[in-house]
């Protein structure tokens, strides 16, 4: 026998595998970031899934000119307000026959900020299970970097840069005056869309997708991650830690080795740590590649190494012996005076890996250029190491670390470039 479920009033199939997602979160929040993540992963579970996406419509049936003006979203214009309404009973109606043939999963995608417009879809998405996901991303670098891509979309392309920002910025304020989280909604999960990490959830009906759904939702996936070491340094060469040197004329040749070897893959982003020889590796890369970006994160930047900083292992042990010894006995522990440890850097290299992967967006391919104990880190956090061997994991120069990490695929590869 069939059990039976009940949500809207109507009673549905346990074997009724048809759902609608319901997106909503201010703009720049990574909403529609995750709906392509999200129809990626049930495709990959052969589950035929569609993204139903409101600003594709604004943009097809309104002029780019007055959909980039903010006025266009203020809630004291009524005829932009009904515009928009009918935009959203268009994806709504379209949705709905999807899943009325062959579809599984529509996934609809816009800021749906207000009460009104969430019942309004509530009433008419009434034949199938609904579930709303709220995208929350507070982090103001990201924010701003986040808006920043958003104003070289070509629905801006007649604007300067600043221009479109404060038009943008304006947009969100605009959407925050009827915002309200989610709450009275059956079933909902609030998201903090830059941790992957489940702020709230409330789960009233059977959902029989719901568990891959939230599996999908808290995972780190990365289809291809390239992780490069800067080129080689004059500090490389005297075995000096930290500081911040340029290249070599090797590390230079290494550099355009690495843009040579890369220049048939699309690289939308290289992301560095702020120090002079991670931006010139990623210049080099840049340089082969079009429209490639490059964003320096300080939450890459190599562990800090305090009073020892610029110094040799040698000068260390012969000058502080007690620092030498300690370290050496406890590597991944060991704080550096007025420096840090590796245990202590890992929750910015985490940070610095949450960001990134939040920015790239939906580009298949990631590059980061970091240092030896940040790609440590990084490989570790896909890669289980215990925590005392991560201080060993081998980074060399002239190689490069590809990592795939999906539900499905793990692949770790060491590969050369030259």
């Amino acid at each position: 026998m069939i059990s039976a479920v009940k949500w809207s009033g109507k009673v549905k199939s346990m074997s009724d595998e048809k759902l609608y997602i319901v997106l909503m979160g201010l703009p720049a929040r990574g909403k529609s970031t995750l709906a392509v993540r999200l129809r990626e992963a049930f495709h990959k579970d052969h589950i035929h899934t569609r993204i139903f996406n409101n600003g594709n419509l604004r943009r097809i049936y309104r002029p780019l000119a007055e959909t980039s003006c903010a006025e266009f979203y203020s809630p004291n214009n009524p005829a932009a307000v009904e515009l928009r309404k009918t935009f959203a009973r268009m994806n709504m109606e379209r949705s709905r026959a999807y899943l009325r043939n062959s579809g599984q999963v529509a996934i609809l995608d816009a800021t749906n900020a207000g009460r009104n417009r969430r019942k309004m879809i509530e009433d008419y998405l009434n034949d199938h299970p609904l579930f709303f996901i709220e995208c929350v991303n507070d982090d103001e670098e990201i924010l701003n970097l986040s808006i920043l891509e958003k104003t070289k979309l070509p629905e801006f392309n007649q604007m300067e840069c600043k221009k479109a920002e404060a038009e943008f910025l304006k947009r969100i304020d605009y959407y925050k005056m009827i915002y309200v989280p989610l709450k009275v909604e059956r079933n909902y999960v609030r998201l903090d869309s830059l941790q992957n990490k489940i702020i709230e959830e409330k789960h009233t009906d059977a959902i029989s997708l719901y568990a891959r759904l939230r599996d999908y939702l808290v995972t780190d996936e990365v289809k291809n991650l390239f992780l490069i070491r800067h080129a080689q340094t004059e500090f490389n060469l005297e075995d000096r830690i930290g500081g911040d040197p340029g290249l070599t004329a090797k590390g230079k040749e290494q550099a355009q080795a690495l843009g040579q070897f890369f220049s048939g893959k699309k690289i939308s982003y290289i992301f560095t740590s702020s120090k002079w020889r991670t931006k010139r590796t990623a210049e080099a890369i840049a340089r082969m590649q079009d429209g490639c970006r490059i964003i320096a994160l300080k939450e890459f930047d190599e562990i800090s190494a305090g009073v020892c900083e610029g110094m040799t292992y040698a000068e260390i042990e012969q000058k502080m012996p007690q620092v030498f010894r300690q370290r050496e006995a406890h590597k991944y522990s060991y704080v550096y005076p007025e420096g840090e440890s590796y245990a202590a850097m890992k929750p910015r290299i985490e940070a610095g890996i949450k960001k990134s992967f939040f920015l790239n967006r939906r580009s298949d391919n990631i590059m980061i250029v970091g240092h030896q104990a940040v790609n440590r880190l990084i490989l570790s956090h896909f890669l289980y190491r215990r925590d005392v061997d991560v201080p060993y994991i081998y980074i060399p120069q002239d190689r490069f670390y590809h990592i795939v990490s999906t539900q499905n695929k793990k692949l770790f590869e060491l590969k050369r470039y030259d």
